[in-house]
């Protein structure tokens, strides 16, 4: 038993004594808001703050002492838990990386421009995308006056990465600074098709890392693509354990080409994508450095297992209606990736879901506020002075174990099956990324899982998105899509008819008592691009009723369910004789149970949410 499990076990009985307490307190909430007396609330009933992963996880409301595991090896040693290494002070915290050459028609001069002008305001690591215009030969051009031996520099090259190799070894030789020179390539060709990235084929990209191995500096050819898998909607136990299994192929490969198992290692890279779960996120990149360093000392060669870990601000998540709330979900996701332990974290532009950017926002403030939000984490947080914050905190030690567990047994499972290329060749990882991504459709649908500015607190008003700016980012599965989907009809019908679809709201009884669904309605309503006019309390029977029923094609009916006992089934006559098409209630079917009249449906929390709101959105003609 370690000194840290002593203390604990002979603070049990103490813990025990506190537990109880705590029981108590949470039972005494409960029985405050269901106004039950405590002797009738269960001391358990905490367990339904227990909340369930898409990985199976459960995440208890409470981590005490109890929870405690064993002390992980500090950072920088086997298995790397806590860091693949201490920062050198010069060097404070994780890298802030940058792509360049993503614009489409934009010259290899103005690139440079915009590289040097990033790396003089923070940017501290490089990405060059030649797939949108760039070629290998604007590389000179693209990095003049660029220092090679301090910038780390990685290649987005899609099928030209051999000759965009060649063209950067050639700089890199010719300045001098091969030795000092930190160089990746990114052939990435077993995770590529998920989301149609563009590479080379695993032969071209062994013999890459072969010609890599022999250089000097840290060079590296081929990067786990674990983005890629997060595209198409793989949980985070996914994302880890496929991108591992994907990585033992890459070493199975690199091996049989002649490399030693070390060598082997030195040519692997990971990238993964951040979400905004801040928590989950730390505890994916410290269990993906663990569960590498396990892979490496398996073939023997443990100092080697740990892999530079490129973090990325997960496409998936970002929304193109109010983007501006991006800007908060990557804050959280880039704090979580830093905190974490990830070697450098790329924060995508707020706009980054919107083709060509928002309309009326500048390139430079866009990619500004993405580095700014490394930077105030960094600099004037000062997270990048402290080696792995997390680190003992019971919750994530324990989060990080169990979610290890979760990918190790997704790694597991691939590789009794063959392994990861006979997985993707028979469709069984896209079939569980399938699973997985309609899981997190279906609580996006019924709003279990609220994304702010889409799902909940849609902000209506907001200038209609041009039509050429409505287009799906290429190879990702967005949260948001089935939203967009609306809100995207909404603007073409405002665009023909000068209005957004309208259904009118019948509150009834006094702002006191309607209000609280007259709200919900509106949010949800607004959530799939419908306005909602609200003419405030009417009484059936008066013509400020009619004209209110007169007002919209579809109505909903807003109130206490006392309320709808008085006067609901009045109302539903009353609407349905001014010759409104569609009754809604904003509501349970239980408030209308053994009436003689119903509405044709119900909105609350319990449906589903996509489904509904498209079917308004067909009988409005949008």
């Amino acid at each position: 038993m370690t000194d840290n499990q002593s203390a604990a076990a002979s603070e049990l009985p103490e813990l025990s004594t506190k537990y109880d307490a705590w029981y108590k307190a949470v039972a005494g909430v409960f029985a405050r808001v269901q106004k039950k007396d405590v002797a009738d609330v269960p001391l358990d009933v905490w367990k339904k703050l227990v909340r369930t992963t898409y990985d199976g996880i459960d995440i208890n409301p409470l981590y005490t002492r109890q929870d405690e595991l064993q002390e992980a090896a500090e950072p920088g040693v086997f298995p790397f838990v806590r860091g693949a290494q201490v920062s050198d002070p010069s060097r404070i915290g994780w890298g802030v990386t940058e792509t360049f050459g993503s614009v489409p028609g934009v010259s290899p001069t103005e690139v440079n421009k915009q590289l040097l002008h990033a790396l003089a305001n923070g940017t501290t690591n490089i990405v060059i995308d030649l797939t949108q215009g760039l070629s290998a030969a604007d590389l000179p051009a693209v990095l003049q006056d660029v220092y090679l031996d301090l910038a780390p520099i990685r290649l987005k090259a899609g099928a030209k990465v051999a000759d965009a190799a060649q063209q950067i070894f050639s700089l890199v030789d010719a300045a001098g600074v091969a030795e000092g020179s930190v160089l990746e390539l990114g052939a990435c060709p077993l995770t590529a098709g998920f989301d149609e990235t563009d590479t080379v084929s695993l032969d071209e990209a062994v013999e890459l890392a072969v010609a890599c191995s022999k250089r000097p500096g840290k060079v590296r050819a081929i990067v786990v693509d674990g983005v890629s898998l997060s595209n198409q909607g793989a949980t985070d136990a996914q994302e880890v354990g496929f991108s591992l299994a994907a990585g033992v192929e890459y070493l199975r490969a690199l091996t049989e080409a002649g490399l030693s198992a070390a060598e082997a290692l030195e040519q692997i890279t990971f990238r993964f994508a951040a979400t905004d779960d801040q928590f989950a996120q730390i505890a994916k990149f410290r269990a993906a450095r663990e569960l590498w360093a396990r892979v490496a000392s398996v073939v023997g060669a443990p100092e080697a297992g740990s892999a530079p870990q490129h973090a990325v601000t997960a496409p998936l998540m970002f929304s193109q209606r109010d983007p501006w709330v991006n800007m908060l979900r990557s804050t959280v996701a880039a704090f979580a990736a830093g905190v974490g332990g990830a070697t450098d974290v790329e924060v995508l532009p707020f706009d980054w879901a919107v083709k060509g950017g928002l309309e009326g926002t500048s390139r430079n403030f866009a990619h500004r506020i993405a580095r700014n939000t490394n930077l105030l984490l960094l600099e004037e947080s000062h997270l990048g002075f402290v080696v792995d914050p997390a680190g003992g905190s019971y919750f994530v030690e324990a989060l990080t174990d169990e979610l290890a567990d979760k990918a190790w047994e997704v790694f597991t499972g691939v590789e009794a099956n063959e392994g990861f290329i006979t997985n993707t060749a028979s469709g069984a990882v896209a079939e569980a990324l399938d699973a997985s991504f309609e899981r997190l459709r279906a609580d996006v649908a019924h709003r279990r899982k609220q994304i702010t500015g889409i799902n909940e607190f849609p902000n209506l008003g907001e200038k209609p998105l041009d039509a050429s700016r409505r287009v799906e980012p290429k190879g990702v599965r967005r949260w948001a899509v089935d939203f967009a989907e609306m809100r995207n009809r909404s603007d073409a019908f405002f665009e023909a008819n000068g209005q957004r679809p309208q259904v009118g709201l019948i509150p009834l009884g006094p702002l006191s008592k309607h209000n609280v669904r007259t709200g919900f309605s509106t949010n949800l309503l607004a959530s799939g691009g419908i306005e909602a006019l609200n003419p405030g309390q009417v009484v059936p029977g008066t013509e400020e009723f009619a004209a209110a029923a007169r007002a919209a094609d579809i109505a909903v009916i807003c109130g206490t369910d006392p309320e709808y006992a008085e006067s609901g089934v009045e109302a539903v006559k009353a609407l349905r004789e001014a010759g409104v098409s569609t009754v809604l209630l904003a509501g349970a079917p239980a408030s209308f149970e053994g009436a003689e009249v119903a509405p044709d449906g119900y909105l609350n929390m319990k449906i589903d949410a996509a489904a509904t709101l498209s079917e308004l959105l067909d009988k409005l003609g949008a």
